[in-house]
């Protein structure tokens, strides 16, 4: 009878350990607005690890998403006292993930247009870059109406779907969608696109390994990239905060000059 009162606390003891050792790991560790107690605050950022230098993978370095867009959140992140993940989705499904409370903020080269903003609330905006006209260098393609009859390929739910619209009011054009920057380029390559519309710091890489490709800047009015966050949320203003004083104390340009070569357009 001993014996068996013995083993009977020993194993109530063991398993009362095992229990509270389960409760602690990350428990502290949530998304949205840092919600949650302890040190371990968690902002999830979404992005589309297609658009270098903003954001991609260096397959030759590992599977680590890095970046421009990247580098900066981590930087306001650090400031802000939050820890940060990043997750990689198709560009078209970052608002939507957002609202779902799947992402706390996107950070992917996003333009803060109308429509947009309508859904989520926008920082001030931290880079202004141009749309290109990509096409193969044997294409003579150098001006808009070189596209009449012409098959354009554009980044779904991007702003350069938005653009290739405005073309097609005044050149008669065919717009085709893929979810992914390469996705774009090798349909061109390919000949299943004529031309594409692509930023023109993202194409720089492109055209850099690839003396196939050509293209032209166009004259943009558009605001540039901004930082999205839900609607409403109390991050809006802190992050605000935290452009301004890298603007004033260098670091947006350190950031621009790792990235972009110090040719901010």
């Amino acid at each position: 009878m001993k014996k068996w009162f013995v083993y009977s606390f020993i194993s109530i003891l063991v398993v009362g350990l095992l229990s509270a050792c389960g409760t602690s790991g990350n428990g502290d560790e949530t998304s949205g607005d840092g919600e949650g107690e302890g040190e371990n605050k968690v902002l999830v950022m979404g992005t589309s690890a297609d658009y270098p230098p903003f954001e991609y993978i260096d397959t030759e370095a590992g599977e680590e998403i890095i970046g421009f867009d990247v580098d900066l959140a981590k930087a306001i992140t650090e400031e802000l006292g939050y820890e940060l993940k990043v997750q990689d989705m198709d560009f078209g499904s970052l608002i939507t993930a957002m609202k779902s409370g799947n992402i706390d903020l996107i950070l992917a080269g996003m333009t803060p247009t109308e429509e947009r903003a309508e859904q989520v609330d926008f920082t001030n905006v931290y880079y202004t870059a141009n749309h290109m006209i990509v096409s193969l260098k044997d294409s003579n393609i150098t001006s808009l109406e070189d596209l009449e009859g012409k098959t354009v390929g554009v980044q779904m739910g991007s702003i350069q779907y938005d653009k290739a619209e405005e073309i097609a009011e005044e050149v008669n054009i065919t717009i085709e969608n893929r979810d992914r920057i390469p996705q774009i380029v090798q349909d061109l390559k390919t000949g299943r696109f004529d031309a594409a519309i692509i930023e023109d710091t993202v194409m720089k890489g492109f055209m850099e390994k690839d003396a196939d490709l050509t293209g032209f800047t166009l004259e943009s009015d558009e605001e540039g990239s901004a930082i999205a966050l839900p609607k409403g949320s109390e991050l809006t203003e802190e992050f605000n905060r935290v452009l301004k004083e890298m603007e004033e104390n260098g670091e947006m340009e350190k950031l621009i000059n790792k990235w972009f070569g110090g040719e901010e357009e």
